[in-house]
């Protein structure tokens, strides 16, 4: 966690940094409050079983600037005969962004044909996302997560030759720690693929609860930079259940919990980084209630971490 006075650790790591020329400032009270947008990730009304132009509505009204749709949620719209330019426009008019979407396309996995197949779902997944004026997609270790010992090199060449579809598809895919996962669990791991793809076009999409999951250290984040985080995904978590057995359904409102999230906040502001901060729930007891009461809820609950953050 970042601390003020920096410990022996931070010091040592900043201090090598510093010698290729990339130090960070720490936080201060002279770095300005960052401009944060806010984002919904429609998983956090998963479970009310809304229409994607309900979703979209929801969003607009509780008052975020930004949605994060899944992909099948867009491919079943258009399968029942609804227009996606209409859509775009729609989302446009109520002064909505597609920052994001969610996708599982298995482009990670060593399986030739398996992987090929997940390539060809890369590529319809990001066609749907730019009908409606999308710009990035999540490229999680989808398929590659129960057995340990993917090859991160070629993992990397996966991901560079993933980014380059993207380029031709105007959606950039964005490399996503999974907690749960047995390969890409970590900051470490993810940030190795992206850096190794060599690709410039590379960028991460962090979660609170899965860099808790994974066991990844948060001070991590401050070898990133704005580039890197593009949007990330927020939440909180309890003390129990532990990191071991704690699920995705755990997850609850942002300070609501024990996650550090003002330091996460602070790391930002010392990297010159405003992430769209996408909330990110798959809680069982949020689904049961008022679609637009959790997503306004939620957004009331970001604002006042950052807030809480920043003293204002």
């Amino acid at each position: 966690m970042i601390s003020n006075p920096m410990t022996r650790r931070q010091g040592l790591a900043l201090s090598a940094i510093s010698t290729l020329g990339l130090a960070l400032p720490l936080y201060s009270e002279t770095i300005p409050k960052p401009k944060f947008n806010y984002c919904l990730n429609t998983s956090t009304l998963r479970g009310q079983e809304l229409t994607l132009d309900a979703e979209i509505e929801i969003t607009a009204k509780a008052g975020y600037q930004a949605i994060e749709p899944w992909a099948n949620k867009i491919a079943d719209y258009k399968k029942n005969g609804n227009s996606l330019a209409d859509l775009k426009k729609r989302i446009a008019d109520l002064g909505l962004k597609v920052v994001s979407a969610i996708g599982f396309a298995h482009w990670i996995v060593d399986d030739e044909k398996e992987r090929q197949e997940g390539f060809e779902q890369a590529k319809l997944d990001m066609d749907l996302i730019a009908q409606i004026g999308g710009t990035r997609l999540a490229a999680p270790p989808a398929g590659a997560t129960k057995t340990p010992g993917l090859n991160l090199d070629k993992a990397a060449q996966r991901y560079a030759q993933l980014c380059d579809l993207g380029k031709q598809m105007g959606v950039t895919p964005q490399i996503e720690v999974w907690g749960h996962s047995q390969n890409l669990s970590s900051i470490k791991d993810s940030m190795y693929v992206a850096l190794a793809s060599g690709h410039p076009d590379a960028c991460f999409l962090g979660d609170i609860y899965h860099l808790y999951k994974g066991g990844s250290d948060f001070d991590s984040l401050r070898l990133l930079g704005p580039h890197a985080l593009q949007v990330f995904h927020f939440n909180d978590y309890p003390s129990d259940p532990p990191r071991e057995t704690i699920k995705d359904e755990h997850r609850i409102y942002p300070g609501d919990g024990i996650a550090p999230i003002t330091e996460v906040l602070h790391t930002f502001a010392a990297l010159g980084a405003n992430p769209y901060l996408s909330l990110e729930l798959f809680n069982r007891t949020y689904w049961k209630q008022d679609a637009l009461s959790v997503a306004t809820t939620g957004l009331k609950k970001m604002q006042a971490c950052v807030d809480v953050a920043f003293n204002s």
